[in-house]
């Protein structure tokens, strides 16, 4: 089994118009799918993918309970939907209560998109009430190709947000995309997860390597960042790392696994969903 615990989708309404504003934001970045849920089923059976995260994000508080109710229509299919609250909404405590009682299993957060730093002081009553909850979060972590500075989300910031959690806790991008000597200084050893996604072609082997090493394969969940990455480009990284398999079964799919056992979320069976 694979889970790919770092993918996004759209609305079929949408989708079109987000790939293209965020191309541009990246310069021309390529996609591999075109932004919808079927593309990303018909691109994860070529890869080989079981399941997916799909990470929603709501980028303005009047969006958020749209992202919302799409990511509610994913449930009971391969595509595990992620919902996302944003800083600036006076509704946020109301619409975790909805996203817990709608089935969803986590959050997505973007710090760099919803303009907020991580480790800004307001933020901790909405991380206590996700813990709370019950729920898991996803943070994107690191620089963003889109984005200057500041960096929202720095390894040292993470840090700091870290002490305000009783829940599970995903640093996106290897902990923090293009940070990864400050992710080895700060956030190794703790008890916050990293995804894999968009490393491949990115980042150094050998920093992969220190990190994997120093953080320990039951602290990794693979991700690919899709449609900006296709799967089989971050797993070609991890086929290249000195691991044995219970450690490359850990990051594929068990350590995903135990993090939706946790939200006691229920995957659908292959056969029965899209």
């Amino acid at each position: 089994m694979i889970i790919d615990a770092h993918t996004h989708c759209f609305p079929d309404s949408i989708a079109p118009r987000a790939i293209l504003s965020l191309q541009k934001n990246s310069g021309n970045l390529r996609n591999y799918t075109d932004g919808t849920a079927s593309d990303l089923i018909r691109n994860m059976d070529s890869e080989g993918i079981d399941y997916s995260f799909v990470l929603n994000i709501a980028t303005n508080p009047k969006q958020m309970h749209h992202v919302n109710a799409f990511a509610k229509s994913l449930i009971g299919t391969r595509l595990i939907p992620f919902a996302s609250v944003h800083p600036d909404s006076p509704e946020i405590m109301e619409e975790l209560e909805w996203i817990k009682a709608s089935g969803i299993p986590g959050i997505k957060f973007h710090p760099e998109y919803q303009g907020f730093f991580v480790d800004d002081a307001r933020m901790k009553p909405v991380y206590k009430k996700i813990s709370a909850l019950g729920l898991i979060t996803v943070f994107h972590a690191g620089y963003d190709i889109g984005y200057g500075f500041p960096v929202h989300a720095s390894p040292v910031r993470m840090r700091r947000a870290l002490a305000w959690f009783d829940s599970p806790v995903i640093a996106a991008h290897w902990g923090g995309w293009c940070s990864w000597n400050e992710v080895l200084k700060r956030l190794c050893a703790t008890d916050i997860l990293f995804d894999t996604s968009f490393s491949q072609g990115t980042m150094p082997t050998p920093i992969a390597q220190r990190i994997l090493d120093r953080h320990g394969s039951d602290r990794i969940v693979f991700g690919s960042d899709s449609p900006w990455h296709s799967p089989s480009m971050d797993l070609g990284l991890l086929s290249v790392l000195s691991m044995d398999k219970a450690q490359l079964d850990r990051i594929l799919w068990k350590n995903a696994l135990s993090l939706l056992d946790y939200a006691h979320y229920q995957l659908p069976a292959i056969n029965d969903s899209l």
